[in-house]
């Protein structure tokens, strides 16, 4: 296999609204800076050459895309998403297909979320180039670190309490980009989907169709803004990328 012929497209969910930052506006569209949080994530996507394509699954009502900059690039291209994040990747997989973009049986999803505005051009080489070694398809990650725990169900809110302790070894953290073929990304995604499949990101999906993913070690900056303390982390994390 020669990876280096190979089409990539990107894909970005970005059609959430996230609830949990608290904020009035979707997280991706917090401002990280200068720029939003979505900016910073496509310009990462965008300036890789390797990279053919930008998909953007957004919300049906979304108000704020067409403000940046990034919007107008020849690279994007936006899609209506779905109430979830494997909705909006299989809309975005299923235009693919319909207007044909660099869709040959040879094509790669590279799926990435939207709120993780840290992802390094280093970390895109490693995850493109493990196509050598993982033909099915790899994500990045990271392995965990710390004690895990796992806690007792809960009762009332905020009472959680240790259960046991959960070994940590062959334990890692699933991170995006998530990279696999197109086509084997879109059958899988809709099957698993139709059978009503809790589908957490496109691993989950390959995972549950019978596919091994590689995992390629990620950097530990390339995090995903959740909460509100996450802008000022990813803040740093920007600057001191910006600066190499």
């Amino acid at each position: 296999m020669n990876s280096a012929k190979q089409s990539v497209v990107a894909i970005v969910p970005a059609a959430g609204i996230g609830a949990r930052m608290g904020a009035s506006i979707p997280k991706q569209y917090l401002m990280l800076g200068e720029q939003t949080i979505l900016a910073h994530t496509l310009d990462s996507l965008i300036s890789h050459p390797n990279i053919s394509k930008v998909i953007v699954a957004l919300h049906p009502e979304d108000e704020f895309f067409a403000n940046l900059s990034q919007a107008n690039h020849a690279k994007v291209m936006t899609v209506i998403g779905g109430n979830e994040r494997a909705d909006s990747v299989l809309a975005a997989l299923n235009e693919l297909s319909v207007n044909q973009v660099n869709a040959t049986g040879d094509t790669w999803a590279l799926v990435h979320d939207a709120a993780r505005p840290c992802l390094t051009q280093t970390d895109i080489d490693k995850l493109l180039q493990s196509r050598d070694h993982h033909p099915q398809g790899a994500i990045l990650a990271m392995p965990v670190r710390d004690t895990m725990k796992r806690s007792i169900v809960a009762k009332e809110a905020n009472s959680a309490q240790v259960a046991e302790t959960v070994c940590r070894d062959n334990l890692w953290h699933a991170l995006t980009p998530q990279l696999f073929p197109c086509q084997q990304l879109k059958n899988n995604l809709a099957a698993a989907l139709e059978q009503g499949v809790q589908i957490t990101d496109e691993a989950s999906a390959m995972e549950w169709a019978g596919v091994n993913p590689g995992l390629v070690s990620g950097r530990a900056d390339n995090i995903k803004v959740t909460h509100p303390d996450d802008l000022q982390l990813a803040k740093l994390f920007l600057a001191n990328i910006q600066s190499v």
